[in-house]
C-alpha cells in the first residue's frame, strides 16, 4: 500500500523559516528528537503500570546510530509506536496546525525568540535543521498494527507507505544536508549527546558505523549508556552522602578542586523544584570565578545561567536545577513575565541564604574556613539584592588585621569611621602602625570590595569606610610632651616643599604616636575612590579623573625629621627625598623610574656617614 498526500500549510516557505530561525543554536534537534523518543517510552511504560499492556520484560531503551558511510543520524525508541493515522495525525497535522501563525510572526525576524517549537508543536521538525530527507520508521504497539514508513525532502509533500519494521517503536532517520555535515562526526555527536542528554530518564546508547576503508569495529553499540538515567538531584538529600556529592560535581563540571559545600533543592511545593547548587573553590585572589548552573526540565538539559530564573548573583556558584513545570521551549518573554517564575528564583535565593545562616550558626568554624571563597559571592549578591543582604548582613564577616574574623556590629570603629586595608602587602607600613598603637582595621581586598564598601555607606549611612592610608592622621595623632624640645614646624614644611618641588603635594607637620616613622603619605578617601572606579570601567560616568590629593605628613616626633633644620641645604634636600620615598614606598608600588631614583639615593644618603 503506497498513499501520497500535501502537508497541509498555506505556505511554501515553511522549511526554510524552520531552517533559519527555529532555534539559535541547531544541535538542540538532537534534544528535541531524543526528547520525542522519552516521551514515546514514557507513555508506554505508563500503560505498562496500569495494566493495558502486559510487558514484564520491558527494558526502556534508546539508539542513536551515526552512519559515516550513509551520512545518516537515526534516533531509535522502543517506546508507544504510531500508527498510520497517528503519523497523519501527529507528524502532519498537528505540527502544522500553528505553522501560519508561526510564519506571520517570524518569517521578518532574522533571530525568532527561542521557544517557537514549544508553542507550535515543532519539535520533530528541527531534524530538518541539518537534514535535507527525513524519514520515520514506526511499528505501534497496538494489536496487528501495521508498520508505517512516512519521508518528506523538506517541500510540501510527504509519503507514507507499509514497511517491514517489526520492532515495537519509532526511529527516526536523518540525512545529513550540507549545512548539517558537521554532525557527521562521532565525537562531534558525543559532546552534543553529553550536554543535551547526559540526565535524561532512559537509558541511551551511542553507536558509529564507519565509513568504508576505516579500521574498526561497524555498528557495535556501546556497552554502557552515554547518560545518567537517575541523576543525584532526585534522591533526597538525607540519602545521599558527601562522596555522592563530590562525585557528581566531577562528573558535570570540569574543576580540579572539590566544592567547598552545597546546597540540595527539594521542593513539591507550591511548585516542583530540585537540584544541587555548589559552592565552588575560588581559585583568584581579586577576580570571582564565574559559576555554571544548568537548567532542565524533567531531566531534559534548557540552558545555562538563564538569569530569569537563577538570580544573577547565583551564576557565581555551579549546580543544576530541575524544574519540570517550566517547558522546554522557553522565550525570554515569558520568563520575564511569569509569575511562576519569579516565586522559582526567590525560593532559590532564599534557600540559598537559609543555608548559609544554618552553617554560620552550627558551624562557624568552617564557616570562616570557606569565607575567602564564599565572601565575594556573599558580597555580589548583597549588592544586587536587597532582601539578600538583610537575611545575610547579621552573617557577613570581615577579617581583620589581627586575622580575626567578626561580623559588622563586632567590627572595630573609630568615631563614625571604619577603617580597612586593601592590600596587606603595599599597605604593610600602615598596617604596622595600627597595630603598634592598639589600633585594628579590616581587611577588604577583592575587586568586588570596591563596590560593596560604597554599597554598605549606603545601607549603614552612619558609618564612613576609609582606607587604612586615607585620612588617619586623627587617629596617629598624639600631643606633644612637656620634655619635648619645640619645633619649628612651618619652618619644617618650608624646607620639605623647596626640597621636593611637588606643585601638588600637600605637606603637614604633625606629631604622631608611632615615632620611628619618618612621614606617612594619606589620600583623599573620596578622589581615590573615583580613581579606582575609573581604572575599572574608564571615565565612564563622566567622572574626573584627575589624581587624588596626596598629603605629606611629616612626624614631628621623629628624630630624624626634628634634625633636619641643622643640615646643610643639600644635605636636607637629600633626606627630604629619601623620607619622602620611605613615606611612597609605604604607600603603593614604586615605578621603575622612581625605583631607579630611590636606589641612587639611598646611595648618596649613606654616603653622609661618612
Amino acid at each position: 500500500m503506497k498513499k501520497e498526500g500535501q502537508i497541509r500549510v498555506d505556505s511554501e516557505n515553511l522549511f526554510p523559516i524552520i531552517k533559519k530561525w527555529l532555534y539559535s543554536d541547531k544541535d538542540i534537534f538532537l534534544r528535541e528528537i531524543v526528547a520525542n523518543g522519552c516521551d514515546a517510552i514514557k507513555k508506554y511504560s505508563s500503560l505498562c503500570t496500569i495494566g493495558e499492556v502486559d510487558d514484564s520484560e520491558f527494558r526502556p531503551r534508546i539508539d542513536v546510530i551515526l552512519d559515516k558511510d550513509a551520512k545518516t543520524l537515526t534516533v531509535k525508541d522502543n517506546g508507544l509506536g504510531m500508527t498510520e493515522e497517528e503519523v497523519e495525525k501527529y507528524i502532519t497535522q498537528v505540527a502544522f496546525s500553528g505553522a501560519q501563525e508561526f510564519i506571520e510572526k517570524y518569517s521578518d525576524k532574522t533571530d525568532a525568540e527561542g521557544g517557537i517549537i514549544g508553542h507550535f508543536g515543532l519539535g520533530f521538525y528541527s531534524s530538518y535543521m541539518v537534514s535535507d530527507t527525513v524519514e520515520i520508521n514506526t511499528l505501534s504497539y497496538q494489536k496487528d498494527a501495521q508498520a508505517v514508513h512516512w519521508s518528506s525532502d523538506g517541500s510540501r509533500t510527504y509519503e507514507i507507505t507499509d514497511c517491514e519494521k517489526t520492532d515495537r517503536g519509532t526511529e527516526i532517520v536523518m540525512h545529513f544536508s550540507e549545512d548539517g555535515m558537521e554532525f557527521c562526526d562521532s565525537l562531534k555527536l558525543r559532546s552534543t549527546l553529553k550536554k543535551y542528554c547526559h540526565f535524561m530518564p532512559y537509558e541511551i546508547f551511542f553507536s558509529c558505523v564507519q565509513e568504508k576503508g576505516q579500521e574498526g569495529d561497524e555498528d557495535k553499540p556501546e556497552e554502557k549508556p552515554v547518560n545518567i538515567t537517575n541523576p543525584l538531584w532526585l534522591k533526597a538529600p538525607k540519602d545521599c552522602t558527601t562522596e555522592e556529592y563530590e562525585d557528581f560535581y566531577r562528573e558535570v563540571f570540569p574543576d580540579i578542586n572539590l566544592p567547598l559545600f552545597w546546597i540540595h533543592l527539594n521542593v513539591d511545593y507550591p511548585f516542583n523544584l530540585k537540584g544541587i547548587l555548589y559552592f565552588p573553590k575560588q581559585t583568584d585572589k581579586l577576580q570571582v570565578m564565574p559559576g555554571e548552573i544548568k537548567l532542565f526540565s524533567n531531566q531534559v538539559y534548557i540552558a545555562d545561567n538563564i538569569k530569569e530564573v537563577v538570580p544573577e548573583f547565583l551564576m557565581l556558584l555551579k549546580g543544576v536545577i530541575d524544574c519540570p513545570d517550566l517547558p522546554l521551549n522557553v522565550s525570554r518573554s515569558f520568563l520575564q513575565n511569569d509569575g511562576e517564575v519569579a516565586k522559582i528564583s526567590r525560593h532559590i535565593t532564599k534557600k540559598v541564604a537559609d543555608k548559609l545562616v544554618s552553617v554560620f550558626k552550627n558551624e562557624r568554624k568552617d564557616y570562616e574556613s570557606y569565607w575567602d571563597d564564599i565572601s565575594p559571592f556573599i558580597k555580589f549578591g548583597c549588592i544586587k539584592d536587597d532582601k539578600f543582604y538583610e537575611r545575610m548582613k547579621d552573617i557577613i564577616l570581615y577579617k581583620t588585621i589581627n586575622g580575626e574574623f567578626k561580623t559588622f556590629s563586632e567590627i572595630p570603629k573609630i568615631s563614625n569611621k571604619v577603617y580597612y586595608a586593601s592590600d596587606t602587602d603595599v599597605q604593610a607600613q600602615y598596617i604596622k602602625i595600627f597595630k603598634d598603637n592598639g589600633l585594628d582595621a579590616i581587611i577588604l581586598e577583592h575587586n568586588i570590595d570596591t563596590h560593596y564598601v560604597t554599597y554598605l555607606e549606603y545601607k549603614e549611612h552612619d558609618l564612613k569606610f576609609v582606607r587604612i592610608d586615607s585620612e588617619i592622621d586623627e587617629v596617629l595623632h598624639s600631643e606633644s610632651t612637656d620634655d619635648e624640645k619645640p619645633v619649628d614646624e612651618e619652618k619644617l614644611i618650608e624646607i620639605f616643599k623647596n626640597s621636593l618641588e611637588i606643585e601638588k603635594l600637600e605637606i603637614k607637620a604633625q606629631s604622631l604616636k608611632t615615632k620611628g616613622t619618618p612621614a606617612i603619605i594619606t589620600i583623599n578617601e573620596y578622589q581615590r575612590r573615583i580613581n579606582d572606579m575609573n581604572r575599572i570601567y574608564g571615565d565612564m560616568f563622566g567622572m574626573s579623573n584627575e589624581k587624588a590629593q596626596e598629603t605629606l605628613i611629616i612626624n614631628t616626633a621623629n628624630d630624624i625629621v626634628r634634625s633636619l633644620i641643622d643640615f646643610e641645604t643639600e644635605d636636607q634636600k637629600l633626606l627630604c627625598r629619601h623620607i619622602y620615598d620611605l613615606a611612597l614606598i609605604s604607600q603603593r608600588r614604586l615605578t621603575a623610574s622612581e625605583l631607579e631614583g630611590f636606589i641612587e639615593r639611598s646611595v648618596a644618603v649613606m654616603g653622609l656617614i661618612e
